[in-house]
């Protein structure tokens, strides 16, 4: 490993976080108002990153959407983390509620906004496959868990029950599945949209990246304005490093053994998913932390720093990953 491979693993990251760093430096500076938040989250949630997913679902053979065991082994460490994000949670005597979108900041990496654009940037175009699988897991699976347990906390028994129904009902009002679902359609199918169509969608499609980023910055800004000053960081430490170091280090794990077993999992989808766990979390959290009356200043300081540090851990996991699978 020489420190040339590393300088240029950095030079592919960098940007991105600069990104992150400009939105939540123009928010904090008054530069950017916080109403104009939501505009820009709605632009990409619901324009430019359907759009992205879209193009690489169509783009992506059907078979690499429906990898069972790469979708098996990024499910079952997700619900791994959960379940010990929880118990660290609990022991610490943290209601319901919090220790479940504790769990979830742990689990979800921020795949959307920063992962696709960033792991086809450092790996190419084929990445988008393996990292669009892991989207709709933490979608439908990881988040509708989170939700249902954090009901738990209540003393109707149908509460997590009902949850979990307004979780479902929430993926199914979200555009970035049904854009999975619409690019993978037209990759089995050999469909191609007509070319004023497609030259429009690529447009909103290169949007996206940038757009994203800057969001995820405003996004971060808001969140610690709007929290009480910080706790110690014994309060959420923990769930930085689980996101960051035990996440990727138990996908790597699990996948290595399915493949040792035979199972149909390629070194390279590998790598990617491994690299998808190590991105900080997802900024979208803070949101249905808020809606759920979890501690959002708990969320939203988890993903700031997880974020921050992601700089220099996702840039060392791209170098072991791509060191130790030379095809990644």
């Amino acid at each position: 490993m020489t420190i040339g491979f590393v300088l240029s693993i950095l030079l592919v990251t960098f940007p991105f976080f600069a990104l992150v760093l400009c939105g939540y430096a123009a928010t904090r500076a008054g530069m950017l108002p916080q109403l104009a938040i939501p505009g820009l989250n709605s632009f990409v949630l619901y324009f430019a990153l359907p759009c992205m997913l879209y193009r690489f679902g169509a783009g992506t053979p059907i078979a690499q959407l429906l990898n069972g065991t790469l979708a098996a082994v990024y499910a079952l460490c997700a619900l791994l983390v959960v379940s010990l994000a929880i118990f660290i949670a609990r022991r610490g005597h943290i209601q319901w509620n919090d220790a479940s979108f504790g769990a979830l900041v742990a689990a979800f990496p921020n795949t959307g906004f920063m992962g696709v654009p960033l792991l086809v940037a450092l790996l190419g175009a084929s990445a988008a496959g393996p990292a669009i699988v892991t989207i709709a897991i933490d979608m439908l699976i990881t988040t509708s868990l989170c939700i249902a347990l954090s009901r738990l906390d209540g003393a109707d028994e149908h509460g997590a029950a009902k949850a979990a129904r307004l979780a479902l009902k929430g993926v199914a009002a979200n555009p970035l599945p049904w854009a999975i679902v619409l690019g993978a359609l037209a990759s089995a199918a050999g469909f191609a949209l007509p070319k004023p169509i497609m030259d429009t969608v690529t447009l909103l499609a290169d949007a996206a990246s940038p757009v994203a980023l800057f969001t995820i910055g405003a996004v971060l800004a808001r969140s610690q304005t709007a929290t009480a000053p910080s706790r110690s960081l014994r309060g959420y430490l923990p769930v930085v490093l689980i996101k960051l170091l035990v996440h990727p280090l138990l996908v790597a794990a699990a996948g290595l053994a399915a493949i040792a077993l035979g199972l149909p999992l390629d070194r390279f989808a590998l790598g990617v998913i491994v690299l998808v766990a190590a991105l900080p979390s997802a900024s979208n959290v803070a949101l249905l932390a808020e809606r759920f009356g979890a501690d959002n200043g708990r969320i939203a300081r988890i993903i700031l720093l997880s974020t921050a540090l992601a700089f220099f851990s996702f840039s060392a996991a791209v170098t072991l990953v791509t060191q130790a699978w030379p095809s990644t």
